[in-house]
């Protein structure tokens, strides 16, 4: 019996070791010995943000430390994008992993000693520049998981593909760029990766948390302009002509009843808002013409096509009806973010392992967009969202700094849940189809 129970306990102890020495363990173990460098890498760029399309000094800062890390480096990938390659000293799959790295035009009001002072011009008003959203926590992460791959790259069982891509938040207006201009520049081949895994940082969620979701992630985001043409008249005549502002209110009166009478909601969530209206020059006259642009936001491309068709039918039929005309002009932006769902229940164990099973949530979609999307329309993809709020905070995440505000702050301790992600999710697919 006495023997028994010995051989038992050498098993499991002997499992705990191999555990404790695989790949994974060693990577999780370096990721932690470099936190104080991927806190430095951070904090570089949030001082030095750059808007999209203008990321020169970025792209330059990551080449140099990717050489460094003995990568193949290449530069000017979509303007100003950066991709290195890490080729293990074992055979096994390409996996490419994503971070981007432009800033917005927001004044930074945070109060942090590393706060951004830079001031441009940005549609022809002075700005602020700031890394308002956490592209610059997403930089330092995957610098931080090439450091530590290229570290053991002997032992690595596949090619990484390490994109960092500019533009995520909208090339300037007459511009390409972004993940877009990536896809079609070929980022996705030679070597062609077989997945990509991408995550956001996220100021209302717990540090050491992780949020995913299969399926449609994020919403699909296009742009609508409506140019409703009427018949100019003196504001105190209006009979004498068609109005163009009173045609307007009622489309976009119109447009609500598509996503509250004519969506099945049950099946997605939808948006439909519009955010300009442009017409007239003085209080008492009517002018010839209105301008509306707003955005739709869709998870579903059926219910895409749909709503576009009810876009359309609304505002030329209310414009017909009064007697105007109505243009309809759609542009799609950016498409749904579409975690493959074989590859996210795959790999949604690895994410438990690295944050602990209860610390990873299954979350409901949310409408707001990002260009990761091109990359999963090529080839399958995960983006998770990683916690980046102070856990003892103690404020409720509507009155902590949102996302593209000058309040925004994260809690720099997070990013060091995303970089074992990041590592565990490359190394266990790897793992698992090498």
């Amino acid at each position: 019996m006495k023997t028994t129970y010995l051989l038992i306990l050498l098993l499991i102890a002997g499992r705990l070791s191999a555990q404790e020495n695989s790949i994974q363990a060693i990577a999780s173990q370096k990721a932690g010995q470099i936190e104080a460098k991927t806190i430095e890498w951070r904090r570089y760029f949030h001082q030095n943000p750059e808007l999209s399309n203008r990321e020169f000094e970025t792209g330059k800062k990551i080449a140099e430390h990717l050489r460094k890390l003995g990568l193949e480096v290449q530069t000017g990938v979509a303007k100003t994008g950066v991709v290195g390659i890490l080729k293990g000293g074992k055979k096994g799959p390409v996996v490419a992993l994503r971070a981007d790295i432009d800033a917005l035009p927001v004044t930074e009001r945070t109060g942090l000693p590393f706060a951004s002072k830079v001031v441009t011009e940005y549609n022809g008003v002075e700005t602020g520049v700031m890394h308002a959203c956490g592209h610059d926590t997403h930089i330092a992460i995957l610098l931080s998981v090439a450091e530590v791959l290229s570290s053991m790259k002997k032992d690595v069982p596949g090619t990484v593909k390490f994109i960092f891509q500019p533009a995520e938040e909208g090339a300037p207006p007459g511009e390409e760029g972004g993940a877009g201009l990536m896809v079609k520049e070929g980022v996705l081949k030679d070597p062609a990766p077989e997945v990509i895994f991408g995550l956001h940082i996220s100021a209302g969620t717990p540090v050491g948390h992780i949020n995913y979701k299969p399926g449609g992630a994020m919403a699909a985001s296009d742009r609508f302009t409506i140019k409703v043409k009427g018949q100019q008249a003196h504001g105190s005549t209006p009979w004498g002509g068609v109005d163009p502002v009173v045609v307007s209110a009622q489309i976009i009166n119109g447009l609500q009843t598509i996503i509250s009478r004519q969506t099945e909601l049950t099946k997605e969530a939808a948006v439909l808002t519009v955010g300009v209206i442009k017409g007239g020059v003085r209080f008492n006259i009517i002018p010839e013409e209105v301008e509306l642009t707003g955005t739709i936001r869709t998870l579903d491309t059926e219910m895409q096509e749909m709503i576009h068709e009810k876009v359309r039918l609304t505002a030329t039929k209310i414009a017909e009806s009064a007697g105007a005309t109505a243009q309809v002009d759609i542009e799609k932006i950016v498409p749904v973010t579409y975690n493959d769902p074989d590859l996210t229940s795959k790999m949604v164990p690895t994410l438990e392992r690295v944050a602990g099973k209860e610390n990873v949530h299954l979350v409901n979609a949310v409408t707001g967009a990002e260009d990761f999307s091109y990359f999963q329309k090529e080839i399958p993809g995960l983006y998770i969202f990683v916690g980046g709020r102070a856990p003892e905070s103690g404020e409720p995440a509507v009155n902590l700094g949102g996302h593209h505000t000058p309040d925004f702050v994260i809690d720099e301790s997070g990013m060091l849940t995303g970089v074992k992600a990041l590592l565990n999710l490359t190394l266990d697919y790897m793992e698992m189809n090498k």
